[in-house]
């Protein structure tokens, strides 16, 4: 399970370290990231164990979460890893807005990019037809909410180290609500004619 080893295939990786989890969650183990081991609550039961894998993930579903965000985070989910669930959300908005528009920069310069009217005097793409007021408001709005999203969790977790940044249950909830929120704007946004 040395991550090194994986490099090619992430996916596999955290696949792994799953199910690996499970098992030495009843020594009260996990394996973290970097691939060594470190202490956790212990588990009894089998029940334990999957509640201990689903109790986020049901509690998103509960809410309605977009399912972009559940895919994008799944194996951070399983492992309650809320640091990393939280930056693979982020990762998922960001994806989606290269998607729909073909450009390649990340976080504010992105959505700048995106959804900034500047000289042209429309965006890239557009969360509603811009024709009132109260639709280019909700249009920066949405826009600022979104660089706000990215400065508050896309950077910190890109840039700070784990153990320096902590989330908890509750954040990581709030913060893939918000993310749930982006995803369905960017679902009904539109391409203007750029």
């Amino acid at each position: 399970m040395n991550p090194v080893l994986h490099v090619q295939s992430p996916d596999y990786f955290k696949s792994k370290q799953a199910e690996l989890n499970r098992v030495i969650s009843f020594e009260g183990l996990r394996l973290n990231d970097e691939g060594k081991l470190e202490q956790c609550k212990q588990t009894r039961t089998i029940s334990e164990v999957e509640a201990a894998a689903d109790q986020l993930r049901r509690k998103l579903i509960d809410r309605g979460v977009h399912p972009d965000v559940l895919k994008f985070c799944r194996a951070e989910l399983v492992q309650a890893n809320y640091f990393h669930a939280v930056l693979e959300a982020a990762k998922s908005v960001a994806q989606k807005i290269r998607e729909k528009t073909g450009l390649t920069s990340d976080a504010g310069v992105l959505v700048d990019e995106a959804f900034g009217i500047g000289k042209k005097a429309y965006p890239v793409l557009a969360f509603n037809a811009l024709s009132t007021d109260s639709e280019r408001s909700e249009h920066a709005g949405l826009m600022n909410l979104m660089k706000g999203f990215f400065g508050t969790f896309r950077n910190p977790t890109a840039h700070a180290p784990r153990i320096a940044w902590t989330i908890t249950e509750q954040d990581a909830l709030d913060m893939m609500t918000v993310a749930s929120l982006l995803h369905r704007r960017l679902d009904e946004a539109v391409k203007t004619g750029t």
